[in-house]
């Protein structure tokens, strides 16, 4: 007898129980009996004592206490505690694990997945996540003064959020999966899978790649705004975008931006993928170049975003 974790996808939610399980079918056996059934239905919306299961079921309580017995001696129900109810002693029981099983000594396969991974979100992060593995990585700007406008970023600890949304379904990557972008290019590795935090004022390799977004940030002054190339500009600072193109290093591979007007414009992209990827992915194909420029809102009242909506 063990314990284990059952996992069941409903309605694109991924939903787990403990589950008991034997190696043998004979714990299971009271369970064929139609009354024992009933009982521990009955049991699993809340703890009760027989004679409150028999009168609940219209079952004489001699055959409650006998099945009740037999769940207990098998380990499908549990006693919680004893009640003095009208001058007797009464046993509560609940039932012990919210799901039982057999399992058969084969089968098992290794897996750290532990949610689901939706078909078009699955194509979206492809191939920087492919096969439960994670094979790129993260980007985010120095936190000291660096490139031409010698700025200092403030949006690193975004990759935190982006990195707990991605661990869901891939597993952890043997080697660090953060870079700063000074780093990456010091290492000449911009020809690979990327995940760029911040905009191209503060990340040197969103910077890079600017001029081959969809929907991009002013050349002249990156903080005036994003255009989405019909003459369109967005400015407000809880603006940002979030893009997918082919690495123009190496058009194998791909990038992805989350990136804003400030800093605020950029933990709107985040939001916008890791809380609200089904209203942000809603008018993505599958395309290999693509974009939207989301907004932030503060719904609480509380002075932070927590909400963001696409606005084209």
């Amino acid at each position: 007898m063990d314990y284990s974790c059952l996992v069941k996808t409903k309605n694109d939610e991924t939903l787990t129980k403990e589950i008991l399980l034997f190696d043998n079918p004979a714990p299971l056996s009271p369970l064929l009996n139609q009354t024992a059934w009933r009982i521990l239905v009955s049991l699993a919306q809340k703890p009760k004592y027989p004679a409150e299961v028999a009168k609940e079921l219209g079952i004489y309580r001699q055959k409650i206490y006998y099945y009740t017995k037999q769940l207990e001696k098998t380990g499908l129900i549990k006693s919680l505690q004893v009640k003095n109810i009208q001058g007797g002693l009464a046993k509560y029981y609940a039932v012990s694990y919210p799901a039982f099983g057999v399992e058969l000594p084969f089968g098992a396969s290794k897996s750290q997945r532990i949610n689901h991974l939706d078909p078009k979100l699955e194509t979206f992060l492809k191939p920087i996540v492919q096969d439960e593995e994670l094979t790129g990585f993260i980007v985010v700007g120095s936190p000291e003064p660096h490139g031409p406008n010698k700025t200092v970023a403030r949006d690193g600890h975004y990759a935190v959020q982006l990195g707990l949304f991605l661990g869901q379904f891939c597993k952890t990557p043997s080697d660090f999966a953060v870079k700063l972008d000074v780093d990456v290019k010091n290492e000449k590795s911009e020809a690979e899978n990327m995940i760029l935090i911040g905009g191209p004022g503060t990340n040197l390799i969103t910077n890079s790649v600017n001029s081959f977004l969809p929907s991009r940030f002013n050349d002249k002054n990156y903080w005036t705004g994003i255009s989405d190339g019909d003459g369109n500009v967005y400015t407000f600072e809880r603006d940002g975008i979030v893009a997918k193109i082919p690495n123009p290093k190496d058009e194998r591979k791909s990038i992805i931006v989350l990136a804003g007007n400030r800093s605020v414009g950029t933990k709107s992209a985040i939001l916008s993928l890791t809380n609200f990827w089904k209203r942000l992915l809603k008018e993505y194909h599958g395309e290999d170049t693509w974009s939207a420029i989301v907004r932030g809102f503060d719904m609480d009242g509380d002075g932070k975003i927590d909400s963001a909506e696409v606005v084209t």
